[in-house]
């Protein structure tokens, strides 16, 4: 007994050390360098989060603006690429006519002076909307943004020639899947360069439509989220990358990664070599709304060299904190 207690000891030792030795960093260093910045709805008025559900109109909740810039609007757009972001995301809804605006809303009634659900109004209507107009910090009894986003809900269309080399990240917002085929035709009329370059996310029946049509734009949904992150917990202690986690995007909040198998490097590495894509989100806390990397608090916990993504609603603070650190460091 004492025989078999000693063998059952020593694989137990033998089986933990080859687990160390998959997934620890100390043999694997990814080569230091600048992390990808993508810009969640570009330079955007910030509002207190808790507590916000999925329709709450978080215009009515923004904190005093330090500036005039509108998430989802070219201007803002153009702010964030000059304040680093790499990447910059973006919400879509079709018109009722067939083209797709660049706004976050199922409706008009928060951000705007319409009315009315965004997907069922033409697209001459939606262009004389100000999408300024129901923000404010004070409970309603000033707006402070009224009167400075007339006209600026972009089309896709616009987006796409006003920023011809811009990375992009398409949120599409509805669950049809007919809206992933109205995308896919969009995006495969652009040089296939260009597709290249744009990245797309929303519920998976729209996302499996477009990932169909337009298999050389990469394409991710919470379930495809939630299928790579089970098997790699699942499997990743052992080195194998499973299929759900190739050739896609994942995204990792910031207190979960130091928990995933080969965190950071050998991690990174791995999801290097199977053509994933990894961003860093801000804390995880079990509700429903999850924040990016949006402090120096959160950037600390990010490790030294790291070049991977990092999802950011900050991005002029978060791009300036990275341009004064100091080459692979984090600030």
């Amino acid at each position: 007994m004492r025989r078999v207690l000693r063998n059952l000891s020593t694989a137990a030792a033998v089986a933990a050390l080859a687990v160390f030795a998959f997934n620890t960093s100390l043999f694997s260093q990814r080569a230091p360098g600048r992390p990808v910045l993508l810009a969640h709805r570009g330079i955007a008025q910030q509002f207190d989060s808790a507590g916000v559900g999925r329709d709450d109109c978080t215009a009515t909740r923004i904190a005093p603006p330090v500036h005039d810039f509108i998430e989802n609007t070219l201007p803002s757009m153009r702010a964030s690429a000059a304040a680093g972001a790499d990447i910059i995301e973006l919400d879509v809804h079709p018109t009722s006519d067939g083209a797709f605006v660049v706004f976050h809303d199922w409706t008009l009634d928060c951000r705007t002076n319409g009315k009315g659900v965004t997907r069922e109004q033409p697209l001459a209507y939606l262009k004389t909307l100000d999408v300024g107009w129901g923000y404010t910090a004070d409970g309603g009894r000033s707006f402070p943004l009224r009167g400075k986003g007339v006209a600026l809900m972009p089309t896709l269309d616009e987006v796409l020639a006003a920023l011809p080399r811009q990375r992009l990240l398409i949120n599409v917002k509805s669950r049809d899947s007919q809206e992933g085929v109205k995308l896919a035709a969009v995006l495969r009329a652009l040089p296939a360069h260009r597709r290249a370059e744009l990245m797309a996310y929303g519920d998976e029946a729209p996302m499996a439509q477009l990932r169909r049509l337009a298999p050389d734009v990469r394409v991710f949904s919470r379930d495809s989220l939630k299928a790579c992150m089970k098997r790699y917990i699942a499997t990743g202690w052992s080195g194998l990358m499973p299929q759900a986690c190739r050739g896609t995007v994942l995204l990792v909040p910031i207190n979960i990664a130091p928990w995933l198998w080969g965190w950071p490097d050998r991690f990174m590495g791995r999801f290097d070599a199977a053509d994933t894509r990894v961003f860093v989100l801000g804390p995880y806390n079990g509700g429903g709304f999850t924040t990016g990397i949006d402090t120096p608090r959160d950037l600390e916990r990010l490790p030294d060299g790291f070049s991977g993504g990092i999802w950011t609603n900050e991005i002029e603070l978060i791009g300036r904190l990275l341009k004064q650190a100091p080459a692979g460091r984090s600030p």
